[in-house]
């Protein structure tokens, strides 16, 4: 394969997921079973208006609580948020990242990743992301969207010795 390849996330142990996101799964995994059913709710006519929805709101909560409005890093964003209005160290809704002062570039841009990821299913989101759990290091949307900047894992650094040719 060419090109940078995306790590596999690894299936979660149903025994670490909650009962809602248990739930949520079994309701996820029946509707993929309903013939035609993704490709119509991944259809952008009915995607795209459940993603400027989404937005909508996050852009109101924000508001609301006299978050700082910035764009950088591919999204728009609040930050100064207290902290119970969002979860982990920040969270995307639609196209807008809310969080209280997580607004470093790499940070951003695996923010921007999720704003690409709503756009595509609307709010279909909310459930295939719940479905998929909530450890970070097995969330196939946090995997694609990079573990490494959103946080989650150390950068990889090459061990001394390694990778270096020996003549220099």
């Amino acid at each position: 394969m060419t090109g940078e390849e995306r790590p596999r996330p690894v299936r979660p142990d149903p025994a670490t997921l909650s009962r809602a996101e248990r739930a949520v799964g079994s309701v996820v995994r029946f509707g993929a079973r309903v013939p035609g059913l993704r490709r119509f709710l991944l259809w952008p006519v009915v995607a795209r208006p459940g993603y400027w929805f989404a937005t909508a709101c996050a852009w109101l909560w924000g508001r609301i609580l006299f978050g700082r409005f910035a764009k950088g890093g591919g999204i728009h964003y609040f930050s100064r948020l207290p902290k119970w209005a969002y979860g982990r160290g920040g969270t995307t809704i639609g196209a807008i990242y809310l969080t209280t002062d997580n607004t470093a570039a790499d940070v951003l841009e695996h923010e921007a990743i999720h704003k690409a990821q709503w756009k595509k299913y609307g709010l279909a989101f909310i459930a295939v992301y719940v479905a998929a759990g909530s450890p970070p290091l097995t969330n196939r949307f946090e995997v694609e969207a990079g573990l490494e900047k959103g946080g989650y894992v150390r950068p990889r650094r090459p061990r001394p010795g390694r990778g270096a040719s020996p003549e220099g």
